[in-house]
């Protein structure tokens, strides 16, 4: 199970390299709209995990309108894409409280970054029941030790491995064996795949 992103972002090239760089670190793609039209239409048909929503797409709204709109809506986390840094600008995007704000141009890994972070965050915000550990073996099927629970409260809590090893009293390698086993009785490949199924 992928993290799926909607890309909305009027300026082919840029799309293309966008869906480049999630493609090759194993997201999946809810779709590339080009215009406001066309993103209201995805968000509603591709049911995406996150949109990266350029602020100055074309049509009738843009980007901070149809930010203002996921959020009402469909309560998604969004990344602001934007050539735009002023003042006035910023003082339209904040009230909507965006996930992430990317300055282009930018380089594939602040795209990364910027997911990984938002994904965490929105699953910190969301997380309105706390994780149970039979309820969660028997929602998936699996048996998880009493450690590798632990390690997947940390992962849900949005902790680095260093910051689990710490406040567990385990090395970082014993950390890291534990997410490489929750990862392998999930059937996901990273952390955010894990985020996305939990929720």
């Amino acid at each position: 199970m992928s993290v799926r992103v909607l890309i909305v972002e009027d300026e082919p090239i840029i799309s293309d390299d966008i869906e480049s760089t999630l493609l090759a670190n194993d997201y999946d793609i809810a779709g590339k709209a080009y215009s406001s039209t066309q993103a209201l239409d995805m968000l509603i048909n591709r049911s995406p995990d996150i949109v990266l929503l350029d602020i100055s797409i074309k049509g009738d709204k843009d980007g901070i309108d149809i930010a203002a709109i996921i959020r009402e809506k469909y309560h998604l986390p969004f990344i602001f894409l934007t050539s735009f840094s002023d003042k006035i600008t910023l003082e339209r995007a904040i009230p909507t409280m965006p996930y992430g704000y990317i300055v282009k141009p930018f380089k594939d890994r602040d795209i990364i970054t910027s997911i990984e972070l938002a994904m965490f965050r929105f699953a910190s915000e969301n997380n309105t029941t706390s994780l149970d550990k039979t309820s969660i073996e028997n929602r998936f099927g699996i048996q998880l030790t009493k450690m590798e629970f632990q390690v997947l409260w940390m992962i849900w809590e949005g902790k680095s491995n260093q910051a689990a090893a710490k406040e567990l009293f385990l090395s970082v390698n014993t950390v890291k064996t534990h997410v490489r086993n929750l990862f392998e009785k999930c059937n996901v490949r990273n952390r955010n795949e894990l985020m996305v199924m939990l929720r």
